[in-house]
């Protein structure tokens, strides 16, 4: 593990090809047949060498161990190497004791750097069994209203909708029933709400009349994919693919997929924090990594973590669009009790946030499912979380509680720090 405020200056090589021309402009190149040859190898290279490294320490992290001495097959030969790891002590140290501290029936919090991909902190606890496996790498929790985020994404996105758009319904805010949905009869019990307070109070119908209006099935798989539902996700440790079902006709399965109201569609805080971090970070997609480097017996350099990206998203425009939605959710919507602290908090009014509540009943594990995900920024940093609470019967903390004490974790120090650098500069 090492400090955060250790910062290491990483190749960025793109996962997509659609990639390839925008990196050899950084790097000052042409692009030509030879280099893009050169580029597309090391790209191999480092997603082969993950895979080496989640088959060999795969069982170690599912079993939320990770050690500092392994046995690892490297190109063809053994080797006891030495591994150190991207997470950084402080914030794992705080996801462990919060999920301690709490005690749900199960609970995971998996942060990472939006930009780079590294992993900060995994943790992952459950009340009746200390040995469990790790639930940040289960794709069993069903996604909830986190679609949302991809809905809206595809709306702003696709269909060109603005957030102050105007989404006309029937019935309840929190249910979502057949004839509400395919009804487009405008009554004086009609609702009118922009998509801004949709998505921040997380209005099923709303979302559901979202899709039928404005948004073909189509559009609606074609984002989920490139959020990474459907596919492997190669990070250097095991984690399960997550899956969306996106019905072939538009009526009420495309409703219910869009506004998440439905167990079909299911991922891995893994994802969740993925999905954040794509907003955060304009609309970028970056691949996590948990290992920095590993040494063999000799201390030669085996392997160096890097940032793979797996293409855009969505538009530079949109991704400010999306952050606009996720903002209003922890200013006034679904999670604006457990944010009030901190957006209180003149420390950090500099600090942006944002993110995406869901609820839904789970079987596998078999309870209440309550996801936080969401992003923090400033000038020059950016972080996502994903935290998810089951519970049998009984809450004994809010999600979202877990990701702005994660969030305040990470910028507490960064934020004394500045104010104290304003009171040296003031003073001289």
């Amino acid at each position: 593990m090492r400090s955060k405020n250790k910062y290491k200056l990483l190749k960025l090589f793109a996962f997509s090809g659609a990639c390839l021309c925008g990196l050899y402009s950084l790097m000052g190149f042409t692009a030509s047949e030879s280099q893009e040859a050169q580029v597309h190898k090391k790209i191999q290279t480092q997603l082969d060498q993950r895979v080496q490294i989640a088959k060999a320490l795969g069982d170690k992290v599912r079993s939320n161990q990770f050690p500092e001495k392994a046995a690892l097959p490297w190109n063809g030969e053994d080797h006891t190497v030495t591994l150190s790891y991207t997470l950084d002590e402080d914030l794992q140290r705080e996801a462990d004791r919060l999920l301690k501290s709490y005690k749900p029936d199960y609970g995971a919090i998996f942060m990472i750097d939006a930009s780079t991909g590294e992993v900060l902190a995994m943790s992952s606890f459950q009340r009746d069994n200390p040995q469990a496996t790790n639930l940040n790498l289960q794709a069993t929790f069903p996604a909830a209203s986190v679609f949302k985020v991809v809905t809206a994404t595809a709306a702003v996105d696709k269909a060109g909708v603005t957030p102050e758009h105007k989404i006309r319904y029937n019935g309840g805010a929190y249910t979502l029933y057949k004839k509400n949905v395919l009804s487009d009869k405008v009554t004086r019990w009609t609702n009118v709400i922009t998509l801004k307070d949709a998505f921040a109070r997380s209005i099923n119908t709303a979302f559901g009349r979202l899709s039928i209006e404005n948004l073909h099935p189509e559009d609606l798989n074609e984002y989920a994919n490139r959020f990474m539902f459907n596919q492997e996700i190669p990070a250097d440790f095991p984690v399960d693919m997550g899956v969306a079902y996106i019905p072939p006709g538009k009526g009420f399965e495309l409703a219910e997929a869009a506004s998440g109201y439905n167990k079909t569609n299911r991922m891995s805080p893994v994802q969740g924090a993925m999905i954040a971090a794509s907003v955060a970070n304009d609309g970028q997609v970056v691949i996590p990594y948990l290992i920095d480097s590993v040494k063999d017996e000799n201390g030669e350099t085996l392997y160096e973590g890097a940032t793979l990206t797996n293409g855009n998203i969505m538009t530079k425009e949109s991704a400010a669009k999306v952050r606009e939605l996720m903002e209003q959710t922890v200013a006034s919507g679904t999670s604006r009790r457990s944010f009030r602290p901190i957006m209180k908090d003149r420390k950090f009014r500099e600090i942006e946030m944002g993110g995406k509540t869901g609820h839904l009943t789970g079987d596998n594990p078999r309870g209440r499912v309550d996801w936080f995900v969401g992003y923090a920024l400033d000038n020059e940093r950016k972080i996502a979380v994903a935290a998810i609470t089951v519970n049998k019967k009984f809450w004994t903390v809010k999600s979202a509680h877990l990701g702005q004490s994660m969030f305040r974790k990470y910028f507490g120090p960064i934020v004394a720090d500045n104010k104290k650098g304003r009171v040296i500069s003031s003073a001289k």
